[in-house]
């Protein structure tokens, strides 16, 4: 089947971003109505604010019907199997989205759907948070080529969706993990090989963050690794960005967080309250980065 699927950042090319990004900033009446008429399928196994909301308005504004589903009402593998509920579910709808424990309950989805599939969260990847996290940075550092931008904190799924997309952007990319929650040798050569502008990996956060014009972190502690928690605060201890961590990016530079955020645990409040915080405006981005992707797996042009 010839079907484009949105599994990973890496299933879009640069060139092809650049055309989300200005579907994504486009005025609404621009894009006319590709979902009318039209179902979009949206299964939830893990809960979610953001995703939802943004998903489902991003589905509205392009006149589509967006019906929510709850993990347990398809029962991946319990009450049958992916392969089926994907199979029935395209019969209805012109698009699935799935927030997935496992990746490869996406990839499975994909190998049967004869319509596109799109990752709202999986273990291995958050696309959509990265696309707006692109749209933001361009918003507010413009060209996005030779900029600089930090990770602090675990290399997780958030972490490798963002390094792709701005690996693709051909961004210096620096990552400053705990010893033991890094990226391996062999991912940070893949990234790399994406077109980034450097790829360096630091065990400190402040060395990490040095000279960034972007500044990323995420909780510390994910859903479903609640048993690791006392373990993961003394490994994160010393990656809490708070103001000292800040003064060592570019004056200018702005702080982003994917949110939900733990106040004084990953980032201080006087960081994300503060005046270059931009994750209200990274939230917000959420609903237009989801409109732009599903307009550009639609076929809309400009």
């Amino acid at each position: 089947m010839n079907v484009r699927h949105f599994l990973d950042i890496t299933d879009l090319s640069a060139r092809e971003i650049n055309n989300v990004m200005n579907l994504s900033i486009a005025e609404i009446s621009r894009l006319g109505q590709p979902l009318a008429g039209k179902g979009v399928a949206m299964i939830f196994e893990k809960p979610s604010n953001r995703t939802r909301q943004s998903m489902e308005m991003a589905v509205v504004q392009l006149g589509g019907h967006p019906i929510f589903t709850r993990g347990e009402e398809v029962g991946f593998d319990e009450r049958e199997t992916v392969e089926d509920v994907t199979r029935i579910m395209a019969g209805y709808h012109h698009v699935i989205a799935a927030r997935v424990f496992n990746h490869s309950v996406l990839q499975r989805m994909s190998a049967v759907s004869s319509v596109p599939i799109v990752n709202l969260l999986s273990d291995h990847s958050h696309p959509l948070q990265a696309l707006a996290d692109v749209l933001t940075m361009r918003q507010e550092l413009g060209h996005l080529a030779q900029k600089s931008v930090a990770w602090v904190g675990d290399y997780n799924n958030v972490a490798r969706s963002l390094v792709e997309a701005c690996a693709l952007e051909g961004m210096h990319i620096r990552l400053g993990c705990p010893k033991g929650y890094g990226a391996s040798d062999d991912e940070l050569n893949r990234i790399a090989s994406l077109g980034a502008a450097s790829v360096a990996q630091h065990s400190s956060a402040k060395i990490a963050v040095t000279g960034a014009h972007a500044v990323h972190t995420d909780a510390f502690v994910s859903m479903g690794q609640e048993a690791q928690t006392a373990k993961r605060m003394i490994d994160f201890a010393d990656f809490r960005v708070d103001a000292s961590v800040m003064e060592c990016a570019e004056k200018s530079a702005i702080f982003m967080h994917c949110l939900p955020a733990h106040r004084g645990v990953e980032v201080t409040a006087e960081v994300i309250d503060g005046s270059q915080s931009r994750v209200v405006t990274q939230a917000h981005n959420r609903m237009h980065a989801a409109r732009g992707l599903l307009a550009y797996l639609m076929g809309v042009t400009l």
